[in-house]
């Protein structure tokens, strides 16, 4: 089994193989979503009543997730990335305004996705264990796509890239917003599974399924890197 046969949703049963990517240095970028210090954040338990600490361990699974594999997994594409000298990007949920007045709509909404996330606090940074480096291209954005709410297309565009590695959190969420929204501009996506979360691997796992071979290819770590062009001499 291989990426071009896993993840199939009912609706590519029986298609054609996709075809191999291509690759080229200065076409391909990769662009790393909402890895930030708040979503790791993590109370005492100790402090939690039953409800809150019910919660607390719902979202243990996601944490070990996060630590075993999608950091080490971002940090291998990272470094591959850059002793390549391909180019790489980053995308982070951030407001300009400390009362976060200029959230979007879904940002607002009571619950969960209620995020109000200052550009300058510790809380909206992106996670010290892949942080950009200088010349990084660093989006911030008050949207679940990267693309909706800031100048990306026309960033991308203008690099001359047209075929984009997507990892990041979270799959059903962000990650998944930007990739429709990438491949309605007609950009090649590619996910790599497993350096991305969800807040369940069922989530995780039914959203790669929508996406695959329509809106993009999903593959792992292993099999992305063997696509990246060569190092020279």
């Amino acid at each position: 089994m291989s990426w071009k046969t896993d993840r199939r949703s009912f609706y590519y049963q029986g298609a054609p193989e996709p075809e191999d990517p291509v690759l080229d240095k200065g076409k391909v970028a990769l662009l790393v979503i909402d890895m930030q210090n708040t979503y790791l954040d993590r109370p005492d338990p100790a402090t939690l009543s039953a409800g809150d600490l019910a919660r607390y361990h719902a979202w243990t699974p996601f944490h070990e997730r996060m630590y075993g594999t999608v950091i080490p997994n971002n940090q291998r594409l990272l470094e591959r990335f850059r002793t390549l000298g391909l180019d790489v990007l980053f995308a982070r949920i951030a407001c300009l305004r400390t009362d976060g007045r200029d959230r979007s709509l879904s940002q607002k909404k009571p619950g969960w996705n209620n995020l109000l996330l200052p550009k300058d606090d510790e809380a909206s940074q992106i996670l010290p264990q892949i942080a950009p480096r200088d010349g990084e291209i660093v989006v911030t954005k008050t949207t679940d796509s990267a693309l909706t709410g800031t100048n990306l297309r026309l960033v991308l565009a203008n690099m001359g890239i047209t075929h984009v590695v997507c990892t990041g959190i979270f799959t059903d969420q962000c990650v998944s917003s930007t990739v429709r929204s990438l491949a309605d501009e007609s950009f090649d996506v590619i996910v790599v599974d497993d350096a991305c979360a969800a807040g369940s691997m069922a989530l995780h796992e039914s959203e790669l399924q929508r996406l695959h071979m329509i809106y993009a290819n999903v593959m792992n770590t292993d099999e992305l890197i063997g696509y990246l062009p060569a190092a020279k001499g």
